[in-house]
């Protein structure tokens, strides 16, 4: 499952009555805030994040990592220099870190720039948070938008490659092929890749249609190479 959504950065800006380092630069007193938007691009608060960090610019030197865990996040600085800063948002799943970038720039006194993130696999706790925003399919209707999208690659690949006359071909390698083929299907498989290399009885089982593609063709390839395929 993997869900889409559209993130607000809101930045403001203003002259403030401070000395600059660069005269013909005023100094400036600016902030970002981040919320999250609904379907119909009605704000509500980011709080699927539990953190989000702001890198800003090396001049900040010791404040150039701002961290807040509260939304809308808020990150108020004074400067008088624009730069691109990377934004890192953090959910409380595995490997659930998502960064974005924001041009920070003194054109207007307020600007909106919008930013989609994917949120990939989320857990119940997650999907809830996320249905204040946007639509989450149940259970049974991710795993059957997963099963369609396998049919389709699946057909795909029943286009582009001959799996029949590929396996037809494996049969037929001698010892030194069969290794290289075993080699490559090692070194390039998937996770989704299903094979089976059983040494103590000298048998190597893989389920082509598992394959993937750069995967398929470099044997499709050495097929052809060897004349075993049309």
């Amino acid at each position: 499952m993997e869900l889409q959504r559209q993130l607000k950065l809101v930045t403001e800006q203003r002259n403030i009555p401070k000395s600059s380092p660069m005269p013909e630069f005023p100094m400036k007193e600016w902030s970002v805030k981040i919320y999250m938007l609904d379907m119909a691009g009605n704000e509500h608060p980011a709080n699927c994040f539990t953190k989000v960090t702001y890198n800003l610019h090396p001049s900040f030197e010791d404040k150039t990592h701002q961290t807040f865990t509260e939304p809308p996040f808020t990150c108020t600085n004074e400067g008088w220099g624009e730069f691109e800063m990377s934004i890192d948002l953090f959910t409380t799943e595995k490997g659930g870190k998502h960064t974005v970038f924001h041009d920070l720039n003194f054109q207007s006194a307020s600007y909106e720039i919008l930013q989609e993130v994917s949120f990939k696999n989320p857990s119940q706790a997650l999907q809830s948070i996320l249905s204040e925003t946007g639509p989450v399919p149940n259970e049974d209707e991710s795993k059957a938008a997963t099963k369609a999208r396998k049919a389709t690659d699946l057909k795909k690949k029943k286009a582009t490659w001959d799996f029949e006359k590929m396996a037809d071909a494996l049969r037929v390698l001698d010892e030194e092929q069969l290794l290289h083929v075993i080699q490559m299907i090692h070194d390039h498989k998937s996770e989704d890749t299903y094979y089976k290399n059983d040494i103590e009885n000298g048998e190597f089982t893989v389920d082509l249609f598992t394959l993937p593609d750069h995967l398929a063709k470099m044997l499709w390839d050495f097929m052809l190479e060897l004349k075993l395929v049309p």
